[in-house]
């Protein structure tokens, strides 16, 4: 080495050289690409089959829209319909009185269960069990328990009739219609939505309840004070997807009651399909739809702002 010559080391935290980083970018490059590629039939399906339908949809809405006839723009003249009509105010009071059945039997009752399959077994035969209801069609099981509650034929009104209760028109009753279907898809929803929940369960750390034993709190009230705060945020999520799926029940009321009798069970969807697949009213239906979009929009919006559901308190 010559004199006068010196070598500067590298100050600490600085980069070795240029090729290390170059390196950095083009992994994170190629793993954006294989990222993009595992999202990309996803988003396409999701770009094809509803992006695009609720696009054409919104149009339609503003459009007197008919399959056999030419179509104007008649901008919010749908909409100013809606607002007048009786059979759509109607159905959406008998959703909403399905929704409140169906959302509060299903929420206590999949709670109860989830904390049973949770304090009692982690078997996963019966967390298999518990699912069971939900892996059949949704269409074959309301046309099982159509059958099963049939006024005549009806092995529950076989039962009933044994006890002196007589026959019930489940179905065929205005007061019994909507409280049935409510029943039938709160039976076959129970398992999923208690494994949702007992998933969240999963997650809160044992050495809280065993810290509730020791200070000598009951079962009732560590659930009140442990499980139920801590499960908020997994509370949150199911009450959204319980919600909105039930504003959209179409296929049970479409194979048993089909509206009846005299629209006690007609509901929102039941609505929108007769309007645009029996009526041909596709303008019409199509505004009605967009109204329903707006209402789970704000609903699920509404829901998770007031149970905090991006907040933990397990943080």
């Amino acid at each position: 080495m010559t004199a006068g010559t010196t070598t500067a080391a590298p100050a600490a935290g600085a980069p070795v050289s240029g090729a290390p980083a170059a390196a950095r970018r083009s992994g994170n490059t190629r793993e954006t690409w294989v990222a993009l590629g595992f999202i990309a039939p996803t988003l396409l399906g999701f770009v094809v089959f509803y992006f695009w339908p609720s696009l054409r949809g919104l149009w339609l809405s503003l459009t007197d829209y008919q399959f056999f006839s030419t179509s104007s723009f008649v901008g919010l003249a749908n909409y100013q319909r809606l607002l007048a009509d009786e059979t759509f105010w109607n159905a959406m009071a008998v959703t909403v009185w399905y929704v409140v059945l169906n959302i509060g039997f299903q929420t206590v009752l999949a709670v109860a269960l989830a904390v049973l399959l949770h304090r009692l077994t982690r078997s996963v035969v019966i967390r298999g069990l518990v699912l069971l209801p939900y892996l059949v069609a949704n269409v074959v099981v309301a046309l099982l328990w159509f059958w099963m509650l049939d006024a005549q034929i009806g092995i529950v009104n076989q039962v009933l009739g044994w006890v002196g209760l007589g026959p019930i028109s489940f179905f065929g009753s205005e007061a019994w219609a909507i409280p049935t279907i409510a029943f039938v898809n709160t039976w076959r929803h129970l398992g999923y939505t208690a494994l949702l929940i007992f998933a969240g369960l999963v997650m809160i750390p044992r050495t809280l309840y065993e810290a509730g034993r020791v200070d000598g709190a009951s079962e009732l009230q560590m659930f009140r004070r442990i499980t139920l705060p801590l499960l908020r945020p997994v509370l949150a999520l199911v009450l959204v997807i319980t919600v909105v799926g039930s504003f959209q029940v179409f296929d049970t009321v479409a194979v048993t009651t089909a509206g009846g009798p005299a629209d006690a069970s007609r509901v929102i969807q039941y609505y929108i399909f007769d309007l645009a697949f029996q009526r041909l009213d596709y303008g019409y239906a199509s505004a009605v739809s967009v109204v329903l979009l707006v209402i789970l929009s704000v609903i699920a919006f509404v829901q998770l702002r007031l149970m905090r559901a991006n907040e933990s308190d397990l943080s």
